[in-house]
């Protein structure tokens, strides 16, 4: 158990040394970075569905994301250090490329919010599709301290990528439907 606890922690450590790392060199190079992100339905905004969750547009555009990459992103993992891995590339492609293919023209998205809203559909949506106790535990609490998130689902302010945290939730919610342990059926 303490062992799997380090290696979690590394792994997060990782991804945020990774998210920071990019965010300075953004920085230094004045924003060079952020014509990487996703622009819908072009070619070459293809390629920021790999690259946008790396990508922010100051440091409190980063900050905001790190608290909550790093405690639903740790709950992700805590059966399975691999569900991590599942769920962030399933998150990263489908939220990305519906992202790509539905928000507005003429326009960058940048952000791990996509991947923290998948999360959070992992997370809600494992309870249901599992139906075990300790995953519907896990739902309701992320649901009681993580369910305001919800609101971010809806094209409330401008200049905020809700189809990344709406395309991030749905592929979260799928990735649970995916991953998960069928139900014990009790005869």
């Amino acid at each position: 158990m303490k062992e799997q606890l380090k290696i979690q922690l590394q792994i997060l450590g990782l991804c945020a040394i990774a998210l920071w790392g990019v965010q300075l060199l953004n920085w230094i190079t004045g924003n060079a970075l952020i014509p990487f992100g996703i622009q819908p339905r072009t070619l070459v905004g293809l390629r920021g569905i790999l690259f946008a969750p790396f990508l922010h547009g100051n440091f409190r555009h980063l900050l905001a994301n790190t608290a909550p990459f790093l405690v639903l992103g740790g709950l992700v993992m805590v059966r399975r250090v691999r569900d991590f891995f599942a769920v962030s590339l399933i998150v990263i492609l489908l939220g990305g490329f519906g992202t790509w293919l539905f928000a507005g023209s003429g326009t960058v998205h940048i952000g791990a919010s996509g991947v923290v809203f998948g999360y959070l559909g992992y997370l809600l949506f494992r309870g249901y599709f599992e139906r075990s106790l300790p995953a519907i535990t896990l739902s309701v609490l992320v649901a009681i301290v993580y369910g305001g998130l919800l609101f971010g689902l809806l094209p409330t302010m401008p200049h905020i990528s809700w189809q990344g945290h709406l395309f991030g939730f749905i592929s979260g919610g799928l990735a649970a439907r995916w991953l998960t342990q069928k139900p014990r059926s009790v005869s």
